[in-house]
């Protein structure tokens, strides 16, 4: 009889005197049940406090795993680290008279210990020269997989004689660089660092430990702080030409304006002494600190694809970070919420945190609320490693294990050096005006590799072998000042990049598909596999858009980009797209990628062309502008021969991205000699939807243009956006390309294209007048959605004195070609030029010069009034100006008042 609920304690008695004197006549169950009951009486009380001792004893455990950090010695300013309260004996209800007893704690290394032992290894754990912090992490498989891998070795390897005398080579290699350039070019910033030189033997061990793991590339992104030491001692650059850089040698020429030393990037290959070879590249970086930190992850996205399967491991990003940067710097946050989103990890980021104790000259206190510059990486849940700067085998072994816990979880990590700096924000800084204390400490520190030299001559290193080291070094510093730059290789163009050009030509590829190849692949993108469900709408516009090209007409500005789309696909061109809501799209008009409705499943159309096609990405992005366009920026730069979209969900959306634009896409090719084809997508024009809404900010990207460095382009019809997307592959060069692309133009229906305009001609940077050029007595020049406005008042005018000459390319507008299609109208009373845009915006105020230069007069402004806001809030107040505009340009009424402001 099994034991069951709502028996009476009376039952109960006398089932307990029956056991007492005749248990076998009681089933198993109650026999076992009265056992216990017996025993549990008969305990003495000192079990029970053996009991609460053994459970004080794992909550101890679990607060050192926890909080034990905060003990840690990880300051070297700082070295004596009070007690903390939370990990006293007295917080458990423990004593000392505890400590040698024998306890027998759970999920630990030993399994019975005294408390002492306990003690002194959690101790030599987590409170020495380096603090973990990885409780808040949620898996526990990856707790333990931390646990068992630092308390097993107490947060320590064991060194070899050799392999401390390579760190100690390191060491010297990174003091002695820094004081070298500080004597031979004395006053030059060079951004020092010292203080810091800790990271040259960590980076060392990390990019050889990564190699033996299977990484091929190392993508590093860094600020200016040590950069010249990387490059240098980890990338190798010689040092004859760092030397000739600081000389300022004309013999090393460059491409355009140049940047500072100190920004530049530098790829190389090394063979490694363990007989593995890694690729290094060091992005180039501008001021902005953590610009460059979601351009690494885009670049390292990139080629992770192109490996294929395992690609991530393959592919390591690196990144390098200032402490008040990494928690000052909005951009930090964007890049780690990237880091698991679909489309846009990269197998897990290395991220290391030069933690100087100050930014600029600005104290911790007053740089983050946080205890910890690293604390708002907590948000991904990885673990956290905080180092003394001063213990570089702490150091070497904290990036080595959260290297290994990368490659085994695919996840960011971040390794904390707590160093300082030893100088000022460069080197005709003087720290003691704002930090006097911290800087009277600072000066009593020795180097670093005197430091270590004199732990490891105590531990009985020669000490003259040490001297001899370091002057081998220096000799090397000085043989290398004497010698003559070494010929630099044109990277920027080489491997992927072979055949493409650097400079800018006047060139037009053919772009046009025959008319059979584009109805087959209409007919590919309306078929959808058996057993889909799709939604019924969709089915329908599908359908439609096959039908708008076996027909030959109708075919709209969604149904044109789908086939751009598809026919570079078929022609091995990779394609990725990415922006808010692009599968959808803002407007409700791309859909290309369906949603099964009883499922969710996902299907791509884009992907079931031809077998061996090439592959498409089409990504709805995170809530960012900055991190996902500087990641697409990253990723064109490894894919030239590829078609690379961002798309912003309104075209003034990409303000929030303004660093990316400036700092990258409108200078990359003139400062660092890296040339883009990424494509910018922003929705842009005036339907009275207020200022945030209407304009995309077209004068701010034509005031980056010189030389040729992007295309600026406003397409007004489908066609035409279909032979830039393919020009764009296609061209001998790569530039970046903005596209203004429409809003209500998506479902008007003069906006589309008849199939041979697809089939025949190429884009056109100026389209020419419907009117009959001897009919033509106003000629009003536009670009974009107003020419629909324009040509429909038109119509309903019986207008036919009027021409409407479209620039669709505002960026190269070329001299001689808008010289050649405005002389077919010198007969022309009137010229104008019509924009929505208010006058000190859209494309008036740089093209105005050129049209009165092209035209011999000054042309007529049609437009809205100078304007703080890019548009009004009123709906009303919106038709009255759009309508002003018509009928000024028309000649209805006279222009209002538009003198500038």
């Amino acid at each position: 009889m099994g034991i069951s609920g709502n028996l009476s304690p009376q039952w109960l008695e006398e089932q307990y005197q029956l056991w007492k004197s005749e248990p076998n006549r009681l089933s198993p169950d109650w026999q076992a049940f009265f056992e216990g009951f017996d025993l549990a009486q008969q305990t003495p009380a000192t079990s029970q406090d053996l009991a609460a001792k053994s459970s004080a004893v794992d909550s101890l455990i679990y607060r050192y795993r926890d909080l034990g950090h905060l003990q840690a010695n990880t300051d070297p300013l700082t070295p004596d680290q009070a007690d903390h309260a939370e990990l006293n004996l007295a917080a458990f209800g423990l004593t000392e008279a505890d400590l040698e007893r024998t306890f027998y704690p759970l999920r630990f290394p030993q399994q019975s210990a005294s408390l002492r032992e306990i003690i002194t290894l959690l101790q030599e754990t987590y409170c020495r020269e380096i603090g973990v912090e990885f409780m808040h992490i949620q898996d526990p498989k990856k707790r333990s997989w931390l646990k068992q891998r630092m308390e097993e070795k107490r947060n320590r390897a064991d060194f070899s004689r050799e392999e401390q005398l390579y760190i100690l080579e390191k060491l010297q290699e990174a003091t002695l660089f820094e004081a070298f350039l500080h004597r031979k070019f004395l006053g030059q910033k060079r951004f020092s660092l010292e203080g810091g030189e800790v990271i040259i033997p960590l980076l060392d061990t990390l990019l050889t430990q990564a190699a033996e793991r299977g990484v091929s590339d190392l993508i590093m992104g860094m600020s200016h702080r040590g950069r010249l030491n990387v490059l240098a001692n980890t990338f190798k650059k010689p040092l004859e030409n760092i030397f000739a850089e600081f000389q300022d040698n004309l013999e090393l020429a460059f491409v355009g304006e140049g940047d500072v030393k100190y920004h530049k990037g530098y790829s190389t290959d090394l063979s490694l002494p363990s007989g593995h070879n890694i690729h290094l590249s060091l992005a180039a970086n501008p001021s902005h600190l953590e610009a460059v930190d979601p351009v690494v992850i885009g670049k390292c996205r990139a080629r992770h694809v192109s490996y294929g399967p395992g690609g991530k491991k393959r592919v390591l990003p690196v990144l390098l970070h200032g402490d008040a940067a990494f928690a000052g710097q909005g951009l930090v946050p964007e890049v780690l919420n990237l880091s698991q989103l679909d489309g846009y990890q990269s197998g897990g980021t290395f991220h290391l945190v030069i933690n100087n104790q100050i930014g600029f000259t600005t104290a911790p206190a007053h740089a983050r609320s946080t205890l910890y510059a690293t604390d708002i990486a907590k948000m991904l849940m990885v673990p956290i490693f905080h180092v003394n700067g001063e213990d570089p085998e702490a150091a070497v072994y904290a990036a080595n294990l959260a290297l290994e816990y990368r490659q085994e979880f695919g996840e960011d990590v971040v390794v904390e050096v707590i160093c300082y700096r030893r100088h000022g924000h460069n080197e005709g800084d003087e720290p003691f005006f704002t930090q006097p204390l911290m800087y009277d400490k600072i000066r009593q520190r020795p180097p670093l590799h005197e430091i270590y030299a004199k732990r490891l001559i105590e531990a009985g290193l020669d000490q003259q072998a040490v001297a001899e080291r370091a002057d081998k070094i220096t000799k090397h510093l000085e043989e290398a000042l004497d010698g003559s730059p070494k010929p630099q290789t044109d990277v920027g163009f080489q491997a992927k990049w072979t055949g493409i050009q650097r400079e800018y030509t006047l060139e037009e590829p053919e772009t046009k598909v025959d008319a059979e190849t584009l109805r087959k692949l209409a007919e590919r993108l309306a078929v959808l596999p058996e057993g889909l469900n799709s939604h019924p709408k969709i089915a329908r516009l599908l359908k439609r858009r096959e039908e708008s090209v076996l027909k030959g007409e109708g075919i709209d500005w969604a149904n044109a980009e789908a086939l751009a789309f598809a026919s570079l696909l078929v022609e091995n061109v990779p394609v990725r797209l990415s922006g808010q809501d692009s599968r959808r799209g803002t407007f409700n008009q791309r859909h290309s990628t369906l949603v099964d409705q009883k499922t969710g499943q996902l299907y791509v159309p884009l992907a079931f062309l031809d077998k061996g096609q090439a592959v498409i990405q089409i990504y709805d992005s995170m809530l960012s502008e900055a991190a996902v366009l500087g990641l697409e920026y990253g990723y064109s730069l490894e894919t030239p021969h590829g078609l690379t979209i961002w798309e912003a969900q309104f075209g003034d959306f990409a303000n929030g991205a303004q660093v990316i634009i400036d700092q990258f896409i409108g200078t990359s090719g003139t400062k660092w000699d890296r040339s883009s084809g990424l494509v910018l997508f922003l929705p842009h024009g005036y339907e009275g939807q207020g200022p945030e809404h209407s304009n995309a900010r077209i004068e701010r990207f034509m005031n980056l243009c010189a030389d040729n460095n992007m295309h600026i382009t406003y397409p007004s019809t489908p066609a035409q956006l279909f032979h830039l997307l393919r020009r764009q592959c296609k061209l001998p060069y790569r530039r970046p390309l903005i596209v203004f692309t429409p809003k209500s133009l998506l479902r008007l229906p003069a906006c589309t294209s008849p199939l041979e305009d697809l089939t025949e001609g190429s884009f056109q940077a100026i389209m020419p007048c419907a009117t009959p050029v001897e009919q033509v007595e106003t000629l009003l020049l536009c670009s974009g959605k107003i020419y629909y406005e324009l040509q429909a008042a038109l119509e309903a005018t019986g207008r036919d004195d009027v021409g409407l000459l479209r620039i669709e390319q505002l960026y190269p507008l070329h001299h001689e070609n808008l010289q050649e299609a405005l002389a077919r109208y010198g007969n022309a009373k009137r010229i104008a030029w019509v924009q929505e845009e208010p006058k000190n915006m859209g494309p008036w105020p740089h093209l105005q010069h050129r049209l009165a230069r092209a035209l011999g007069r000054d042309p007529e402004y049609c437009g809205r009034r100078a304007a703080a806001a890019p548009a009004v809030g009123s709906h009303r107040r919106h038709r009255e100006e759009q309508q002003q505009i018509i009928d000024s340009a028309l000649g209805v009424q006279s222009a209002p008042d538009n003198k500038d402001i």
